[in-house]
């Protein structure tokens, strides 16, 4: 069984394996989101505004901020 880690994504706090990618967490904390960063609409940073890879792995106090245009065509 793999260590549950808290982190953030934009004002919430969420619970999820360490480890797991940003796409993952997107994936399964809001489809939206995970959605508009997988077209480009949209993009992830971490809580000092540096662009993260949506591969790269999270840890536990991560922050993301998903931003750009969400549920848009």
């Amino acid at each position: 069984m793999s260590e549950q880690i808290e982190i953030f994504v934009n004002e919430k706090r969420v619970t999820v394996e360490s480890g797991i990618s940003v796409r993952k967490v997107l994936q399964e904390f809001d489809p939206a989101l995970a959605a508009g960063v997988e077209s480009g609409r949209a993009y992830v940073t971490d809580g000092v505004g540096r662009t993260i890879d949506p591969a790269e792995r999270v840890i536990r106090g991560s922050i993301l901020r998903v931003t750009g245009r969400i549920g848009q065509s």
